[in-house]
């Protein structure tokens, strides 16, 4: 199952082809941005603080999440999880208010085994890297490789400056603005997590 889920960063200003996903979910939060662009999502979920929610639209479901122990957006991963979703696409992760982009981060760090998590923002998609990964068609785009908050023995393939079994570590030694030299680029790890970011052309 593939689900677009929109929460309350920046809003995308690029074209999403919503007919590849299953359903649509949005956080309280996003809602205003996709009323302005006359999207209907299937669930509406979150503590409802910031948005006004018409509750008699019956194609709609709403799912209120009160619990303040929780993100908005860590809530609605645990209702994508539970609803059985695999791949998850999220938009407004990042933007406006840099304590949220962080928080999201940890917030999918923790269900990055659980389902594919890949967000897009108007500058870059960054996710979750598999201790073996494969990226077609990149030259000369930018990639960063940040540690999370470590990642050993790396090697990479088709960077400018390629690593060879060499650690990150967010406290000592990232890799962000890297450049791919060829269209193929591979980046390999043995333990820890590594978030990889794609820059836009």
């Amino acid at each position: 199952m593939k689900v677009a889920l929109f929460i309350n960063g920046e809003p995308p200003n690029f074209k999403i082809d919503l007919r590849q996903y299953d359903y649509i979910h949005c956080t309280d939060g996003a809602l205003h941005y996709l009323s302005i662009w006359g999207i209907d999502p299937d669930i509406i979920s979150g503590d409802f603080d910031s948005g006004v929610v018409d509750e008699n639209n019956e194609e709609i479901e709403i799912i209120s999440t009160p619990d303040q122990n929780f993100t908005d957006f860590e809530k609605a991963l645990q209702i994508l999880y539970t609803k059985g979703a695999e791949t998850v696409h999220v938009y407004g992760a990042s933007g406006r208010q840099q304590d949220h982009f962080l928080g999201n981060l940890s917030g999918a760090y923790r269900f990055k085994d659980k389902m594919t998590l890949i967000f897009f923002d108007n500058y870059s998609y960054y996710f979750f890297a598999d201790k073996k990964l494969e990226l077609d068609g990149y030259k000369n785009r930018t990639i960063s490789l940040y540690p999370f908050p470590e990642a050993t023995n790396i090697v990479t393939k088709g960077l400018a400056y390629p690593l060879s079994y060499e650690s990150l570590n967010i406290l000592n030694r990232i890799g962000t603005r890297n450049v791919a030299t060829e269209d193929r680029v591979t980046i390999e790890y043995e333990s820890g997590d590594l978030i990889v970011f794609v820059m836009n052309d």
